[in-house]
């Protein structure tokens, strides 16, 4: 698809300039063409069709400007270099890095068209602009790019992360491995920063591809909610991040405030009983009408397994049952990030969530 919209695109803009641009002018309008149409949103593509639109005018003006006033020699060159330099001070950002490219490029085909310097780079400025407008068109009516399956594949894996996270954690307290493997779950937790970050970035580009598309102007682009999955899986991975840590931390001490065997086992089965409720929480609905409230079923009996559980625990740290000297501010950590966790699951409407 990418191939043959390029080929469209290359194609319009050589035949609409064919005619009355020079040959080198033309090319200009096809790289322009190509340029726009692999955007990959059309958003993005008229965004970058007017930002290089305006580098290009103030490159053109400042090269057009020395010419007159030095004239088509070797030190134009480096009276544009050095103006954009001291204008840019002690950064250079790209935009002034593309203002001195372009204008270097015109002193390039001023030298080439002395005869009329100025002519000519109004031809080569109208040439990419054109091919700009080409490229743009045929990116957004062409099959424009949706990059929607991106951000479920993306909000999937980052919830399959943490449910599996939370339930290594679970199956190690089990089998009282805490001691070997809790260092292990605080870097995969850690971890988890990185995942969303690129979940983040998917998430954007999914957004960002909705904007001015035409599929969405017959009804292809159904509701979608990733941001705000995104959002309460970021809040999430702070609570299991707390949770691999309160966790390190007890199976690095020195044994006075160490968790007892029961309260772990059941926080065991706990953990286990979150990853679930995470995984369930961006299961994909069915497209039959019958199984539509699948995943939110299994969402809420996840989250009351979860949350019968956490009340009895509570119970039992509130009466003293599972105390510990010493160890109550670790009971109140672990209970805390976990209530927390199962919160920001239950308060989240997610009928829209994922639908594809």
């Amino acid at each position: 698809m990418h191939l043959l919209k390029s080929l469209i695109a290359a194609l319009l803009a050589w035949g609409a300039t064919a005619r009355w641009l020079p040959a080198q002018d033309q090319y200009l309008a096809v790289a322009g063409a190509l340029l726009m149409v692999n955007t990959s949103t059309v958003y993005r593509s008229v965004n970058r069709a007017l930002h290089s639109a305006l580098t290009r005018i103030v490159g053109t003006a400042l090269a057009l400007s020395v010419v007159w006033l030095l004239g088509s020699a070797v030190g134009t060159v480096a009276a544009v270099l050095a103006i954009t330099l001291v204008t840019a001070g002690r950064r250079i950002s790209d935009d002034r890095l593309q203002i001195a490219s372009s204008a270097v490029l015109t002193l390039a085909a001023a030298t080439a068209a002395t005869a009329a310097p100025f002519g000519h780079a109004i031809l080569a400025a109208i040439g990419t602009v054109l091919g700009a407008g080409i490229g743009i068109t045929v990116n957004a009516l062409v099959l424009p790019p949706l990059h929607l399956t991106q951000s479920d594949t993306a909000i999937r894996d980052l919830a399959g992360s943490m449910g599996a996270l939370l339930r290594q954690m679970g199956g190690g307290l089990c089998e009282r491995r805490d001691v070997d493997r809790a260092d292990v779950w605080l870097e995969q937790a850690r971890d988890l920063e990185r995942l969303v970050g690129e979940a983040q970035s998917h998430v954007e580009e999914g957004q960002e591809s909705l904007r001015w598309n035409t599929r969405c102007a017959f009804g292809r682009c159904g509701p979608v909610a990733h941001s705000e999955l995104w959002h309460v899986l970021h809040g999430v991975s702070f609570q299991i991040r707390g949770i691999a840590r309160t966790l390190a931390d007890n199976a690095a001490d020195d044994g006075t405030r160490r968790l007892g065997p029961v309260f772990l086992q059941r926080y065991a089965e706990l953990l286990e009983l979150a990853g679930e409720a995470v995984e369930a929480f961006v299961a994909p609905h069915r497209p039959k009408p019958a199984d539509r409230d699948d995943a939110r079923e299994r969402l809420r009996g996840a989250l009351e397994r979860a949350r019968s559980w956490h009340d009895t625990m509570t119970d039992l740290v509130g009466h003293g049952t599972l105390a510990r000297p010493r160890a109550w501010h670790v009971y109140g950590s672990l209970m805390i990030d976990l209530e927390r966790l199962l919160t920001d699951l239950e308060h989240t409407d997610t009928h829209v969530a994922l639908a594809r």
